[in-house]
């Protein structure tokens, strides 16, 4: 079974986002790389909203899943008491819902890799538990 790619907002946008900088370069390669990422409806709406706040067209991320580059896999109906548990255990960093539902997606199979800029959040957050949740970003080797 081949590896699970899971794509966050911040890595979306700095796909979209040409002034992103080296994060954009990053993503680009990542996006080159990889025929498809999967990803849940809570980072459809933050990439959309945050390229709003940037002065950008939210279609774009719309445009990645109409293409096949980004792929909804996940449903948070029935998952709504983890992602509760979740958000109550790491509100001090605070977890908010996107990253609720990508551990999540992440405890659903073995191999897996999110693709983030939110790096210092990921290494700090665990699935089941107990396990580091497998990420890498523009700075992760």
């Amino acid at each position: 079974m081949a590896r699970k790619n899971i794509a966050d907002a911040g890595f979306i946008i700095a796909y979209l986002d040409p002034d992103e900088g080296h994060n954009h370069e990053w993503a680009k390669e990542q996006f080159a790389r990889q025929a498809q990422f999967l990803t849940c409806a809570a980072v459809i709406a933050e990439a959309c909203a945050r390229l709003a706040y940037a002065g950008h067209r939210q279609s774009r991320v719309l445009r990645m899943l109409d293409t096949g580059a980004l792929l909804l896999d996940f449903s948070e109906a029935p998952h709504i008491s983890r992602l509760i548990r979740l958000m109550d255990k790491y509100a001090d960093r605070p977890m908010d819902l996107a990253d609720a539902c990508l551990v999540v997606m992440a405890e659903e199979a073995r191999d897996v890799m999110i693709y983030t800029l939110d790096t210092e959040d990921f290494s700090i957050y665990r699935r089941h538990g107990r396990e580091i949740v497998p990420f890498t970003g523009p700075n992760s080797s």
